[in-house]
């Protein structure tokens, strides 16, 4: 079955950047919410066998891929932090 890698990478790197903005809501819609928007603006990386999840493990080691996918995390808190879909 199809995985989108991706999403388990967005999943890893979410945490330490939602450190990154302490006055940040952290529920689970607005948590959701973020992770959905970066997963749009990303390219999907999907696997179906070990060594291509090998080989998308090697690339994400990479400075300037967990860059690129923390920048569009970082935009999507923006996002959902100006106009969260709850009262704050």
């Amino acid at each position: 079955m199809p995985k989108n890698y991706m999403e388990y990478i967005v999943d890893n790197l979410l945490p330490n950047t939602l450190n990154e903005y302490p006055f940040l809501c952290t529920c689970h819609m607005c948590k959701d919410d973020i992770k959905a928007i970066a997963l749009n603006n990303l390219k999907p990386m999907y696997v179906v066998t070990s060594d291509g999840e090998s080989y998308l493990k090697a690339k994400s080691l990479d400075r300037q891929f967990i860059s690129d996918v923390v920048k569009e995390i970082a935009k999507a808190i923006e996002i959902v932090s100006t106009k969260p879909r709850h009262d704050v």
